[in-house]
């Protein structure tokens, strides 16, 4: 490994880390009814291991801009990986679904201090006409994990008890920290900068209310829950009122600037359209297969395994691309692949074999691959190298949340359309299932299709030569 030149070290340093973070999560979603059925619970109570997550991580992620220029972004992405590796032991100790959903506390914090710090460590390592191929290689932790989660969960469960779910991540945390620890490099600190308090009570509030609100409301009559719609009004309320405080301080928990660079600014919209596509499959595919075709979770695991591989590896192939060429080469036609391929998810019959899927789904997975890191790093590449790490943190929280709505809308479309249907009194529930799912990709592929022009915005960075003259 030491032959590797460094700044590949330091991609495969911080690999470890979030592909561990980001697998661990994916790997809990189909194992969340055993729980139920372990801590004699229901189903509200045990969402809350997949939503305390999702909201200590959204909660945290407006921190890592501050903590990266205070402590230095190694320092960070290392305490941050420790943590997670804490909650991990603490989940494996776990006797309690009080102490499990604790433990997942711990480890979406964690996850809040990583995922940011990491694109911006290999920013720091790399030249801007390098990016596209190390962001690339590095993507596979962001796409890959989660499409092997739940094949790489539902076989532990069969064959360990559930504690070992947290235990797998132990050994892959601590490689990554060693790694980390020794092939990191150190980044400037800035001792004197200050804390913006205000700032981050009004984000938090923000942040927390709709992601709570999101992840309590995965059917329709829990989103119009009182509760649920008061986060909202307040989230949105309190993410207003953050733009117009942060913008008239000097020294901003998030430097909302970058947003007036609109290669950075069209990239965040391609990554969140991407996002709904990718969540939208992730859903919607193991409701197809089982609920419509018959067949069990293991041929559900397999559908996602080809995607995940094709995914990976035009993930590497589209940044080379994007250093060599620019991303208009490869970001457009990544989506209008994703697009077409699940427009294909759309039109399914009752005999559509299951080969087809798999080849769609395959599709769907390099689509992905060519469209949404490249369009990433085009972004990041766009902004002031000072505003990588808030860039990156503001990145990570937009995704988080539009992967969060497109859960949620698919959840409450399959819920509500499907049972319009099957009320007709004309179509069984096996049709009435599938004529809801093709429904719902067919929405996917619009979204996808609306970014699709915007990512035409997207520009390169000149060459360095370019640049000196």
């Amino acid at each position: 490994m030491s032959k590797l030149p460094n700044k590949w070290l330091v991609v495969i340093s911080v690999l470890f880390g979030t592909f561990t973070v980001i697998l661990n999560n994916s790997m809990l979603n189909p194992i969340l009814p055993r729980f139920i059925e372990i801590f004699d619970s229901n189903a509200v109570a045990v969402g809350w291991i997949l939503t305390i997550f999702m909201v200590a991580m959204g909660m945290t992620m407006p921190l890592t801009g501050y903590f990266g220029d205070r402590f230095g972004k190694k320092k960070v992405y290392l305490t941050g990986l420790f943590i997670f590796i804490l909650g991990s032991l603490s989940g494996f100790f776990s006797s309690t679904l009080s102490m499990v959903i604790i433990s997942r506390a711990i480890q979406g914090m964690a996850g809040g201090l990583m995922l940011p710090i990491a694109m911006a460590l290999i920013f720091n390592s790399f030249p801007r006409h390098e990016r596209g191929l190390a962001v690339g290689v590095y993507g596979v932790a962001a796409m890959v994990a989660p499409a092997i989660g739940p094949t790489v969960g539902g076989l532990l469960i069969q064959y360990v008890d559930w504690p070992w779910l947290f235990a797998f991540n132990i050994p892959f945390g601590l490689t990554g920290l060693i790694l980390s620890a020794k092939f990191l490099e150190r980044t400037e600190t800035h001792p004197e900068k200050k804390f913006d308090l205000v700032g981050f009570l009004i984000i938090t509030l923000g942040i927390g209310s709709v992601l709570f609100a999101l992840g309590r409301g995965r059917t329709l009559d829990k989103l119009m829950d009182p509760l649920n719609l008061t986060l909202v009004v307040v989230g949105l309320l309190a993410i207003v009122l953050f733009v117009f405080y942060e913008n008239r301080q000097d020294d901003p928990l998030l430097n909302l600037s970058v947003f007036k660079v609109p290669t950075y600014s069209v990239s965040i919209l391609v990554t969140s359209a991407a996002s709904i596509g990718l969540f939208s499959g992730i859903f919607l595919l193991p409701l197809l297969i089982q609920n419509v075709y018959g067949l069990n979770e293991v041929m559900t695991g397999l559908l996602f395994l080809p995607a995940a591989a094709a995914s990976g590896v035009f993930m590497s192939i589209g940044g080379r691309i994007l250093d060599k060429k620019g991303p208009k080469y490869v970001v457009p036609p990544g989506l209008a692949i994703m697009a077409l391929a699940t427009l294909g998810l759309g039109m399914l019959e009752l005999s559509t074999p299951y080969w087809m899927i798999l080849a769609l789904n395959t599709v769907r997975g390099l689509g992905m691959g060519m469209g949404n890191m490249p369009a990433t790093t085009s972004g990041m590449n766009a902004i002031p190298e000072h505003l990588v790490a808030q860039g990156s943190a503001m990145n990570n929280i937009i995704r988080q949340i539009s992967s969060s709505l497109g859960i949620v809308f698919f959840s409450i479309y399959y819920e509500v359309r499907r049972a319009q249907i099957s009320a007709g009194g004309d179509i069984d529930m096996q049709a009435a299932t599938l004529q809801t799912l093709n429904e719902a990709f067919l929405v996917s592929a619009v979204v996808l299709l609306i970014a699709l022009p915007f990512s035409f915005i997207l520009k390169g960075v000149p060459d360095e030569d370019e640049k000196q003259a």
